[in-house]
């Protein structure tokens, strides 16, 4: 198990990676509506967390002030090792700096980070497909560059856990 810390996107964005999400599926390209606990969210990642106290760090990140909005644009699909297909936004420098201030925060608290997350590795991403194989890219990448570019707001911070899929709202946009 476990636990993410993560922004939610605005309803109009949302609606649009579900949409993609279902036409992935209808095209035969596994995404996360149907990956696992299938309550997946569109959403994007700070960090992850392998171990963790969890009232430590809904405490911690209640502390740390609203920065509000975070303004993205995404004109990427990435793909990391073992084929998870995502949307890439540029990293703006605002989003970098947010992204630090979580990571700090929560190591404060005794979390352990998974590897990818830590500053200078974290990709920001939100995933579509948790196993694209090679004989689907060419699909995958006509139906994502169908909607691209795209620019959202990520308005919500939430902590999900990643066995379960329950999100526990966060007061604050860290």
């Amino acid at each position: 198990m476990a636990l993410a810390v993560c922004l939610l996107f605005d309803t109009e964005t949302d609606r649009a990676i579900r949409r993609l999400w279902g036409r992935l599926e209808e095209s035969g390209i596994p995404t996360l509506l149907t990956h696992t606990h299938r309550r997946h969210v569109p959403h994007l990642s700070y960090v992850v967390l392998r171990t963790y106290d969890l009232p430590a760090v809904e405490s911690a990140l209640e502390d740390v002030p609203d920065s509000g909005p975070v303004h993205i644009y995404i004109d990427t699909l990435g793909l990391f090792r073992r084929g998870r297909a995502s949307l890439v936004p540029a990293p703006s420098p605002d989003l970098v700096q947010r992204q630090d201030r979580v990571v700090r925060v929560v190591e404060e608290t005794g979390a352990d980070l998974h590897r990818y997350y830590t500053p200078g590795r974290w990709t920001p991403h939100c995933s579509l497909s948790p196993r694209a194989r090679r004989d689907e890219l060419d699909r995958l990448g006509a139906v994502v560059y169908d909607v691209l570019p795209m620019e959202a707001a990520l308005t919500r911070a939430v902590l999900i856990d990643t066995a379960t899929g329950e999100h526990t709202p966060l007061r604050t946009i860290p």
